[in-house]
Parts: structure tokens; sequence; C-alpha cells
């Protein structure tokens, strides 16, 4: 029977060439059309007027400001992200609780709801007509169009990522090494710092690259809060609109380059990432 079963599993997986080739022809097609030749005009409209100017965009004030604020951001919410991703992940995968599937669903909110709408949320609450805006006023605390919002809306939009690497990992593994070194006598932190955290490290930080890469890019639920105030308030993605908007064309693809080659080293580290942790552990799916 198992000789049966091989040979079916083969005749299924050797797909007829009349079916492979249009499909791996479309498939092509797509990605040369959707995302290498518009990388290619990125980075073609960025350097048209030679490299001096390229340099000057991005080493212009309002430029080096929103790199800085970006940084700055990316810096404090993908930290915040990943205490609490590997908390939420451990408390899902070893408790079992009243509210297990609520707290899953909340994680995934930010996955449901458009960013602009989150933004739109932190404007009803903090915003100078909102809930806690007189409050906020009267003890001269800024929030909305200020670095906070900024922070707030970015870690909002990115605190899945590491949670939602980490769960299906962490299930897959299984707390047996865990119990062992508990009965052997480990206290909790040694044995989260000596057991646990070496079995996730690899999965850890590709919920980080994942994390960071939303962080830098992010653009919706920023631009509700940020007020687009240039010099203080503009990360990269909104210094490139508006550049776009007042037609500097070179500046605006020149930043936009940049951002580019951040999301192709995040890509590259992914793929690393994900080749690691396939070796580590066989059975588990990096392709989400």
């Amino acid at each position: 029977m198992s000789a049966h079963i091989g040979h079916t599993s083969s005749v299924v997986l050797r797909d007829p060439a009349w079916l492979r080739w249009p499909l791996l022809t479309v498939a092509l097609l797509f990605v040369g059309l959707f995302l290498v030749l518009p990388l290619v005009a990125v980075f073609t409209y960025a350097i048209e007027r030679g490299a001096g100017v390229y340099i000057a965009s991005l080493v212009d004030e309002d430029a080096r400001a929103a790199i800085r604020l970006t940084l700055l951001v990316t810096a404090i919410a993908v930290p915040a992200n990943t205490v609490f991703g590997v908390a939420a992940a451990w408390l899902i995968t070893r408790f079992t609780f009243r509210g297990k599937n609520l707290l899953l669903s909340l994680i995934d909110l930010p996955f449901a709801v458009s960013p602009v709408i989150a933004g739109l949320i932190f404007v009803l609450l903090f915003g100078a007509q909102g809930w806690l805006g007189p409050w906020l006023s009267a003890h001269d605390i800024k929030i909305i169009f200020a670095v906070p919002g900024i922070v707030l809306a970015t870690t909002f939009v990115t605190f899945p990522f590491v949670a939602r690497e980490l769960i299906p990992l962490m299930q897959a593994q299984g707390a047996d090494q865990e119990q062992a070194a508990l009965t052997l006598g480990a206290g909790g932190w040694s044995m989260f710092w000596r057991v646990v955290l070496p079995k996730i490290g690899w999965g850890l930080a590709y919920g980080v690259i994942l994390c960071n890469a939303r962080a830098i890019g992010e653009f919706g639920a920023v631009s509700v809060v940020s007020g687009h105030i240039r010099g203080l308030t503009n990360t990269m993605p909104l210094h490139v609109e508006i550049l776009y908007n007042e037609y500097h064309r070179t500046a605006a693809f020149a930043v936009a380059s940049l951002l580019a080659l951040l999301a192709l080293a995040t890509l590259v580290l992914k793929q690393l990432f994900a080749w690691r942790m396939r070796r580590s552990i066989p059975d588990f799916d990096t392709t989400a």
C-alpha cells in the first residue's frame, strides 16, 4: 500500500506541462508588473538627475528629521511589541483561562481594522475635542499631532506580528522541556532565559523583523494623528507624500528609494530567518 501511495503522490505532484508553464508565466508576469517594475521605477526616478541631487535630497533638513522620527518611533514601538508578543504567546500557549479566544481575537484586531480607522480612534480619544482632550489640554500634555500619538498609532498597527509568530511556534514545541527544567529546580526566570528563549529565538527574531518593517512603512494611522508638521511629525512615508504633492518628484523618489532599500533588506533577513526556522523545526510553516 505504501508503494501505491508514493506512486500516487508522485503522479499528483507532476503537473502536465500545458498547465505548469502557463501558470508559471502568469505568476512571473504578475511579479514583474506589480513588484519588480515599480521598484525599478523608484530607483530610476530617484537618480534621474544625478547622484548629487539624490544625496542632497536625503541630507535635506526635513528629510533628516523624517528619518530620525521614523527611527525613533520604530525604536519605541518594536521593543514594546516584542515584550507584549512574548508575554501574550506565553500566556496563550501555556495557560488555560476564560477569555483566551477573546484575547486571540483582540491580538488580530489591527489586521481587521483599517489603519486610518485606528488613527481616528486615537483622535477621538486624545484629540482636542476627544474624550480625554480637555484633561490633556489642562495638564499641557500633547498626544495628537505630536510624537506620542505617532508612537501609539504605530504600536497599535504592529503589535500582532511578534505574538502571531510565537504562538504557533510555542504550540508546536510543547512545554516538555520547560516542565523538566522546573522539575529539576529551575526558577521561573532561569527557565525562561535558558530553556524558552533559546527555543523561540529564531521565531522571535522573525516576528521582530516583520514588526520593524511595518513600523518603518506605516502610513495610514500615522497620517491621521501626525498633523503633517514638516520637520516635526512627518515620518519618511509622510515626507514622501508631501514632496510628491509639491511636485518635488526626484526628492520624493530619493526618500522612497531609501524606504525600498530598507524593505529589501528586511526581505532578505526575513528569508534568512525563515530558512533557519525551517531547519530548526521542519514542520513549522513560515509562509504566513
